[in-house]
């Protein structure tokens, strides 16, 4: 396919009655192609549906919510049977459950879960001690470890000032949050944290890291890259990342308490094979390539010799997502009868056939703007024609 020509006054786009019309039956012929960065139309009713997900619902100082219907969970208050203790080889751990939260006993080491995952929407809620003791670091301390590699600090810093770089929902050692959003000790604090891993490939970084966290509702990491695992006085380096991990939380020698633990995978990036936004031009014409095929599929299944419109819609689709010598073919010839057949409308007729008209002539509009149809396409021309002579361009 061509370059796109040029696009139409908005007004034009956004006002007219035909592309109102479009715009509320779903019609495939009416935002911008595809183009050599962007293998979906604009407002493509060919893209996927998002999938349904049942929201869960907001915890209370007393009670843990429910998560969403796509979650895993990895903590629902009841046992430690997903964990284990971080250590080589595995054990159990010593960590107990109490009152519905899991407790951190002082001295026992991380807990680790069994399950592994990378790119995730993550749920945390914890909790310091009521009961204040120390200060800085020394006061509250534990962290989430994600994928056991990037700790989001845990630290009770209600009044509590601290480097900024180890405050609570910091990225630790790598950046400060943005804000200091904790409720007082004692009450559970909310980290929701959207985690994407490095992405490496024959030793290349070809995607960063980085990681966005709300703390009880606050922003306080924005887009935060990653480059590789932090540390205790260490800086982060790049470097070769894992694809799975698990998820730590960090014995700091405070009874730290943990409910209402869950996450939600995230699909791939685009530099790992997804093809739903803005592509390489390559990735680009594969997707258009695959979609096409997809609807030529379709238009096989709508075959019928009494009413051939259906067929040739899905066919004149496709050209817009790649060029066909086949497809064009038939679909040229198509357009040609079934126009032919219009022409030979009754004129009593004649204005029952409005709306399917209408509809065909924006199609063939739409395809020799993008340049998927020749300007000079005749059915194109017959039904200008028509239209013009109905006045159904002034109605």
């Amino acid at each position: 396919m061509k370059n796109p020509a040029p696009l139409l006054p908005l007004a034009t786009l956004c006002l007219s009655p035909l592309s109102l019309f479009a715009e509320s039956t779903g019609s495939p012929f009416y935002g911008d192609a595809p183009d050599e960065t962007h293998p979906w139309a604009v407002h493509d009713w060919n893209r996927p549906q998002p999938p349904l997900v049942t929201p869960g619902t907001p915890s209370t100082k007393s009670e843990a919510g429910k998560p969403p219907s796509d979650a895993v969970v990895l903590f629902d208050g009841k046992d430690l049977s997903g964990w284990e203790a971080d250590k080589s080889p595995a054990e159990p751990t010593k960590w107990i459950v109490k009152d519905g939260a899991m407790e951190c006993v002082p001295g026992s080491g991380y807990i680790r879960t069994k399950a592994q995952f990378a790119d995730c929407q993550l749920h945390v809620e914890w909790a310091a001690p009521a009961n204040v003791q120390g200060e800085s670091q020394g006061r509250g301390n534990s962290g989430v470890f994600v994928m056991g590699a990037f700790e989001v600090q845990v630290l009770d810093n209600f009044n509590n000032p601290t480097y900024s770089d180890g405050f609570a929902a910091s990225v630790y050692g790598i950046m400060p949050p943005l804000a200091n959003a904790l409720r007082p000790p004692g009450e559970f604090q909310v980290y929701d944290i959207v985690f994407r891993r490095p992405v490496y490939k024959d030793g290349k970084e070809i995607d960063h890291g980085y990681v966005t966290v709300f703390c009880n509702g606050v922003l306080v990491q924005d887009h935060t890259k990653l480059e590789g695992g932090g540390g205790h006085m260490r800086r982060s380096k790049s470097g070769p990342f894992p694809e799975q991990g698990p998820l730590k939380l960090q014995d700091h020698g405070n009874p730290v308490r943990y409910r209402n633990i869950w996450y939600r995978p995230l699909p791939p990036r685009i530099s790992e094979g997804n093809t739903d936004g803005q592509l390489s031009p390559e990735a680009t014409m594969a997707k258009r390539k695959e979609i096409a095929a997809s609807i030529r599929a379709d238009a096989a299944k709508k075959a019928d010799p009494n009413n051939t419109r259906p067929e040739m819609m899905r066919l004149l689709e496709s050209l817009a997502y790649e060029s066909d010598a086949a497809a064009m073919e038939k679909a040229s010839k198509m357009a040609a009868e079934y126009t032919a057949a219009i022409l030979k409308t009754p004129a009593a007729q004649m204005e029952s056939k409005k709306g399917e008209v209408m509809q065909t002539k924006q199609a063939f509009d739409y395809l020799v703007r993008f340049n998927a149809l020749p300007g000079d396409f005749a059915p194109k021309a017959a039904l200008d024609k028509l239209v013009r002579e109905q006045e159904w361009d002034k109605k």
